[in-house]
């Protein structure tokens, strides 16, 4: 007489899993109306003593432990309803829309791409400006101009580094390019420009004392009138100098003659400052400085003289 009960038992326990495992989008069952199916199932069956006598002990137990749950927790494990319109966004290293542009050597920004346009700003290093566009062969770019005016210019791309999608850049079309302007030269006058050559000419003597001498002639566009003769002794490392105007010569112990100023294309024989001693045999460096003004002033030119007298 106990077949009948527990057929109609795994029947409910089966309608009630089944219910669980609907669709995930339905709502958790109502609780209490499950109970009151389960109650009238059982209240259909024989009515026997023996039966209730028999009936499991657990089996209230099992049906609220396993078969009845939380409505949170079953709505919670079925049901997942998502926000429509919303995309999670998830941005680690963020990218400008706009490309930018940075340089490794201050670069000029011009009105245009290319050195024949004028100069209108400078991107220097450790600026950034937005790029806008490219012109066709991408060494150039148009760029926001770190100066105030005009708003945009035009950039060299050798030492610069672009951040952003440039890839797509649009081309621009560039500006015409200046028209020079012919402008007649004005008639040059030729700079005066000082030149004399120099020459060893020997070693003269008077007294104790040695002096060279030395040849000295203009060659250049404007005359002489001041003298600055430097002379060292490499080999006893005395120095002696001697700033003058004029031109001085002196012939031994007999004579001593002075030219104010040399002239264009004048050829002169000049003693330079004397040494206590003979200096025969020394290596000698001499520093001759011609100047076109008296007191060492005005356009000056300089000779130099490595002798072994």
């Amino acid at each position: 007489m106990l077949h009948p009960y527990r057929i109609y038992v795994p029947v409910t326990i089966l309608l009630l899993a089944g219910l669980a495992c609907f669709t995930p989008s339905l709502n958790a069952p109502d609780i209490d109306q499950l109970n009151t199916y389960a109650a009238q199932t059982v209240n259909a069956l024989p009515t026997q003593n023996t039966i209730q006598a028999s009936l499991p002990p657990v089996l209230e137990a099992t049906s609220t432990s396993t078969f009845i749950l939380e409505p949170s927790t079953f709505s919670a494990a079925l049901t997942f309803t998502p926000t429509l319109g919303l995309t999670p966004t998830f941005t680690l290293f963020p990218t400008p829309l706009t490309p930018l542009i940075s340089v490794s050597v201050p670069t000029n920004c011009r009105s245009g791409p290319g050195k024949v346009y004028d100069r209108v700003g400078a991107l220097l290093v450790g600026e950034v400006a937005e790029v806008f566009g490219r012109e066709a062969t991408s060494n150039y770019w148009y760029i926001r101009n770190p100066e105030s005016e005009p708003e945009f210019c035009w950039v060299w791309g050798k030492y610069a580094t672009l951040t952003g999608p440039a890839l797509f850049m649009p081309v621009f079309t560039p500006p015409p390019t200046p028209t020079a302007t012919l402008t007649p030269l004005a008639s040059l006058t030729p700079t005066p420009s000082p030149a004399f050559q120099a020459y060893y000419a020997g070693m003269d003597t008077c007294n104790g004392s040695w002096w060279m001498e030395f040849i000295l002639k203009n060659t250049g566009s404007i005359p002489f009138k001041s003298v600055n003769i430097w002379v060292k002794d490499t080999f006893s490392g005395i120095v002696v100098v001697n700033l003058a105007d004029g031109f001085t010569n002196l012939d031994g112990c007999l004579a001593k003659t002075t030219k104010n100023t040399l002239g264009l294309g004048d050829t002169y024989l000049i003693s330079a400052p004397a040494f206590i001693y003979d200096p025969t045999g020394h290596e000698i460096k001499a520093i001759l400085t011609l100047c076109s003004d008296t007191g060492q002033k005005g356009i000056c030119a300089t000779r130099n003289i490595d002798i072994t007298p």
